[in-house]
């Protein structure tokens, strides 16, 4: 039996991705070994988001091809998409995959394994018309099931490749999402995250009202069904119907990841992010009263060019107002193509380095303060990873939870919050009486 192994880098949307081609891969008769081992092929599912990803993209390339210098190695995804030619001058690449055309990658590394050459499947993205549909044969090795429902952005912030990368807006049909849902639950799955690259424009291309709403009511409506969780989207697509879903549905997640970017009015322009602090500020106010208790983390990208200090502390003091449950900090990548790639006062990497420090300070006192808000509290929580005898898992409202009590990964549990614990809360499992 031939074996494969994968290696995914990036966003929740490629671990979707790469599940599914493990699955076209088993139906094929391979066997999935980890990618630390010798194996017959390999599949590199590449992120573009930063610079670093590229670069991480070609060390794992030549890193697998020095383990098996005869392997079939095939890459895909986002940096294969954006620089083809770049992946095909790397030694040792034999199957050369975008972001489309996955549900055919079985075929071409055979093709590969017949051939010499280089097999080239590179397509034009910004003509892709239809979300591309992969059966999930294989179900994940996780507790959590993400669920891919759209593909495709047409934001064009300044300084992101993905619109370039991933094509327009794709959405996955509804009966399609249902039946995909539906298998996950009957595999056991009490949680499920849907997905997506532009998620909040999920529906806009049906061009019949059909909206993330109507996507996450499908999803609510299955049987087996704990816990349904969005992936980030963005706070202006945040339609009242899907807030007061959110409020009302008792198994509907009470967490937003809403992007923030930047907390000055001239960066937040130069990005094109598509509203200013002061809209910015009434959306997570409206977010807050429409579901209390609500937890919303964001991303914030610091040194992007032309950013100043006065800039950036005016940024600093906007974002403690918000009271961010969780706080991803990234220093600005410039991303060949893109028009703040360009863009005259990039700001030196140190100066970047030392923002990033600065603002991850404050994301972990805003984390704690969150965090101490449940001390006392039961919440449930669904457990997931067991390492040396502490068991973590996540509330409703994305706490890290942990526990020495003896749990079941991939079940749910009542469990009192007592002390604050590494990034989350140290709990005790509460006993059914």
């Amino acid at each position: 039996m031939s074996t494969v192994a994968f290696i995914t880098l990036g966003c929740k949307v490629n671990q979707f991705e790469t599940e599914s081609m493990e699955g076209l891969f088993k139906q094929s008769g391979y066997d999935i070994v980890p990618n630390t081992n010798v194996a017959d092929v390999y599949v590199i599912n590449t992120c573009s988001v930063t610079s670093f990803g590229d670069k991480k993209s070609r060390q794992l390339i030549r890193r697998v091809q020095r383990l098996n210098p005869k392997a079939i190695i095939a890459v895909t995804g986002c940096y294969s998409q954006a620089a083809p030619d770049e992946v095909k001058a790397i030694e040792g690449v034999r199957v050369v995959l975008g972001t489309s055309d996955r549900a055919n990658i079985v075929n071409y590394v055979e093709q590969a394994m017949a051939e010499d050459g280089i097999i080239d499947r590179v397509d034009d993205i910004m003509k892709a018309r239809d979300f591309e549909e992969i059966p999930l044969y294989e179900m994940p090795a996780r507790t959590r099931a993400f669920l891919k429902i759209q593909e495709g952005c047409t934001n064009f912030c300044s300084y992101c490749i993905i619109p370039y990368t991933r094509g327009p807006l794709r959405s996955r049909k509804l009966e399609s999402i249902r039946s995909e849902a539906k298998k996950l639950l009957d595999h056991g799955f009490k949680e499920i995250v849907l997905t997506g690259i532009h998620l909040g424009a999920y529906g806009k291309d049906f061009k019949d009202g059909t909206s993330l709403y109507d996507a996450a009511k499908a999803v609510l409506e299955l049987p087996g069904l704990r816990r349904l969780r969005l992936s980030s989207l963005e706070s202006i697509e945040l339609s009242k119907e899907l807030l007061d879903l959110i409020k009302n549905h008792p198994k509907f997640s009470h967490h937003l990841h809403l992007p923030l970017q930047a907390g000055s009015d001239e960066v937040l322009k130069k990005m094109n992010r598509h509203y200013n602090r002061d809209e910015f500020t009434s959306l997570i106010k409206n977010v807050k009263e429409s579901v209390p208790g609500v937890a919303i983390s964001t991303d914030v990208i610091v040194g992007f060019p032309g950013e100043t200090e006065e800039m950036f502390a005016e940024s600093l003091e906007y974002i403690k107002t918000l009271g961010f449950a969780r706080m991803h900090v990234f220093p600005y990548s410039p991303r060949t193509g893109t028009p703040a790639a360009k863009m005259p006062d990039q700001v030196p990497e140190p100066v970047k380095k030392d923002r990033v420090h600065r603002l991850q300070a404050l994301a972990q006192q805003m984390a704690e303060d969150f965090h101490s808000q449940y001390l006392g509290t039961v919440q449930e929580v669904l457990f997931e990873t067991n390492n040396d005898g502490i068991t973590d898992g996540l509330t409703d409202t994305y706490i890290r939870v942990y526990t020495d009590d003896e749990v079941e990964t991939g079940e749910l549990y009542k469990v009192r919050l007592e002390k604050l614990y590494k990034d989350g809360l140290y709990g005790k499992i509460q006993k059914c009486e």
